[in-house]
């Protein structure tokens, strides 16, 4: 499979539980993160609920 780039691209403070745990499950550690990734379903999904918060750049 092919990878792509993830990047925080706003912070999760205020926001609900779930998001921040599916942003901490992707591996974000700070804002402005770019982090790499295996292109999964798995992964996808992630990105897709968290779409409002982080910028997918490949």
């Amino acid at each position: 499979m092919s990878k792509i780039r993830i990047k925080q691209v706003r912070s999760v403070i205020g926001r609900p539980k779930k998001q921040k745990d599916t942003i901490k499950a992707l591996g974000f550690k700070r804002n402005q993160q770019i982090i790499e990734k295996e292109s999964n379903p798995q992964v996808l999904g992630m990105i897709k609920k968290v779409s409002h918060l982080v910028e997918v750049l490949d």
